[in-house]
């Protein structure tokens, strides 16, 4: 299986972002990929950050699904597109996973939010997991896979060889690069895309902004944890992976045992349901 993550650059409006997700979607088909995933809330961008927003609302949304399911059908591969979702209670962040026919198999919403959302955005209540040419797989978004480690192994337990990290870390306003992947003296976040693998045994591909100073690389980690490969930091571009699903065997996730987290009372917590 080879899959791809898609960092493209802020969209300066609707029609430059879905201009942009054609191009790297074309690139990831052309390069063999079966499946590609874009960054948080990439249309029409994440609200609060250091970049205009394009405008929204549900026609728009509507226009973009099927524009993007399009392109899906086009080039013959699966897109998990992260977008703004609007809802009859508000506005959610929500990736919908669209498959190579141009169907649309359904939306994972953020239901962790950073507090700093809360003012734009509510939480969704549901999680799934997805299957696509054999491959199962599970997404987490931003604040959920650095903060809530819970939500990967939620999918690691139901049986998901990769979780897709639809993210949005930095800032798009001077230019600063990290030294290196990884760094001791750099944000923790390169550290938790390797625990949230290593902890689970699974595949975990977590897909950035190509902004200007960015505090984490678009980055596939191994079932080892180890980093497998990366995008250079700020440029617009695919990352295309193959990945070896027998690797992804979950051992970890699977020894997990919910009958051990038993409170006085014999209750069990919620990531056991």
């Amino acid at each position: 299986m080879i899959i791809a993550l898609a960092s493209p650059k802020p969209a300066a409006s609707v029609a430059d972002g879905l201009a942009r997700v054609e191009r790297l979607v074309r690139d990831a088909a052309d390069q063999g990929a079966r499946i590609v995933c874009f960054p948080e809330a990439y249309l029409p961008g994440l609200r609060g950050q250091d970049f205009e927003v394009a405008r929204w609302d549900l026609p728009t949304q509507e226009r973009v699904a099927e524009t993007v399911a399009g392109m899906a059908r086009s080039h013959a591969i699966a897109i998990i597109l992260s977008l703004e979702r609007i809802t009859p209670e508000g506005s959610q962040i929500a990736s919908v996973v669209i498959d190579n026919g141009g169907y649309v198999l359904g939306w994972q919403s953020k239901n962790q939010l950073d507090p700093s959302e809360d003012r734009f955005y509510i939480p969704g209540r549901t999680r799934r997991v997805f299957d696509i040419d054999g491959l199962r797989f599970g997404i987490a978004t931003c604040h959920e896979g650095w903060r809530y480690p819970e939500t990967v192994r939620w999918a690691a337990v139901r049986g998901a060889a990769v979780v897709f990290h639809p993210q949005h870390a930095g800032s798009n306003r001077h230019r600063s690069i990290p030294a290196e992947w990884g760094g001791a003296g750099g944000a923790y976040y390169e550290k938790a895309m390797q625990c949230r693998s290593r902890e689970n045994t699974i595949y975990f591909a977590s897909v950035n902004y190509a902004l200007h100073a960015p505090e984490a690389a678009t980055s596939l980690i191994a079932p080892t944890g180890e980093c497998q490969a990366w995008l250079p930091y700020g440029e617009e571009g695919v990352l295309v992976q193959p990945i070896d699903v027998s690797l992804a065997t979950g051992l970890l996730a699977r020894r997990y045992a919910p009958d051990r987290y038993e409170d006085e009372q014999g209750q069990i917590g919620e990531l056991a349901e």
